[in-house]
């Protein structure tokens, strides 16, 4: 029987006709002390959906994961799970589980064991304990391990078992704190297809906190890219890439070339000091101050034969740095004692130049991103172009 003193502290417990795995932030907010880490947040996450919170430290991806876990609550604004808002219950009570980078495997137990630890707390029958354990480790392809103990694995095989240990219940909803932060790049490489084939297998909700641009381009269907506890922009991984909503955007997610300077041409263009970079249309106010923006493998560079340089979209410079990344061919070009450009080339069809090279570098208008100029931007993420 359920008292008026019972009816007066449960946290209140909202139903809809949410699938299992959707996740609904709605006008979120938490504050410590005097800083808000996030502000007034607002997020629909489908069921079965793998979506990142891309962002720098102190961008509040960490903190929203937490709030969704229920390791913290929001000061303000309601979270549901599956329909049901989870406001004030307890981790152990949502329909979730978290993979941190610090996989807390516990050292004194095997690796079934520790795989087996929450549903044993659950007082699931052991049969039953048996039959998922092995279900789980064999999703990450780590059943014949099971009687070794974590410090006996690698790095790798240790994050699979963290992976099988969150999944043995079968989650509706999966969180992922930066879990292949601690790995090397090749091994973090592979472990982002497994993660994605993984998902794409169980149809489980992945909501995967990252502050790797590369990972969230890989593997999300959707990314939320994070600035001072708000969302810049929430779009697939083409069109965060390719359109991106801001300078912000623009600078976080791959490497931008930006030029910074009066808007010209009536909000088409950009005059910087060193070059006219126009765009294919009118994007900016037509007075102030404004960014365009060229991503490196956009621009093309060659020996300078001291002809005459278009009237836009081309610069003079002087080679100072050649990369050999694989199949591209990056070079450095220094454009004055303030700025250099990044060119990235496919390695067939690089040019042969030599550091010191006097170069000319050229882009087409259409691949012209224009802002408006943004210079909290510079704070938490935004990457100004190279200068020596």
């Amino acid at each position: 029987m359920t008292t008026a003193t019972d009816a007066e502290t449960a946290p209140e417990t909202t139903v809809s006709t949410e699938g299992r795995g959707a996740v609904r932030l709605q006008g979120v907010t938490k504050r410590y002390g005097d800083q808000v880490a996030v502000d007034d947040l607002s997020l629909t996450i489908q069921p079965g959906e793998f979506i990142s919170l891309l962002g720098p430290s102190g961008c509040g991806k960490t903190t929203t994961l937490r709030m969704i876990a229920g390791f913290e609550q929001p000061d303000e604004g309601d979270i549901s799970v599956s329909g049901t808002s989870v406001r004030g219950i307890p981790p152990y009570r949502r329909d979730v589980n978290t993979v941190f980078q610090a996989y807390a495997l516990f050292p004194h137990l095997s690796v079934a064991e520790n795989v087996a630890y929450g549903l044993q707390q659950r007082r699931t029958p052991k049969a039953e304990i048996r039959e998922k354990v092995t279900q789980a480790l064999d999703l990450v392809q780590m059943r014949r391990f099971g009687d070794r103990k974590p410090t006996q694995l690698s790095g790798g095989q240790q994050q699979r078992i963290a992976l099988a240990r969150a999944l043995v219940n079968r989650p509706a909803v999966l969180l992922l704190d930066e879990p292949l932060g601690a790995l090397d790049r090749q091994l973090r490489e592979e472990m982002q297809l497994e993660l994605k084939l993984l998902q794409s297998r169980l149809g489980i909700t992945f909501v995967f906190v990252t502050h790797d641009q590369g990972e969230a381009l890989s593997m999300s269907d959707r990314i939320a890219i994070m600035r001072a506890g708000r969302i810049e922009q929430l779009a697939d991984a083409d069109t965060v890439y390719a359109r991106p909503a801001s300078a912000y955007v623009a600078a976080f997610v791959g490497q931008q070339n930006f030029f910074r300077g009066a808007v010209a041409e009536s909000g088409a263009a950009v005059s910087s000091p060193h070059a006219l970079v126009r765009g294919t249309a009118v994007t900016l106010a037509s007075t102030g101050q404004g960014e365009a923006a060229v991503r490196p493998e956009y621009i093309r560079v060659e020996a300078d034969n001291g002809g005459v340089l278009p009237d836009a979209n081309a610069v003079r410079g002087r080679l100072i740095g050649v990369s050999h990344l694989g199949d591209t061919m990056q070079y450095l070009v220094q454009l004055g004692d303030d700025q250099s450009l990044i060119v990235r080339r496919p390695t067939p069809d690089a040019p042969s130049l030599t550091i010191g090279d006097a170069v000319v570098c050229t882009w087409a208008a259409h691949h012209v991103l224009l802002f408006p100029a943004d210079e909290a931007a510079r704070e938490g993420g935004y990457v100004a172009p190279p200068t020596t």
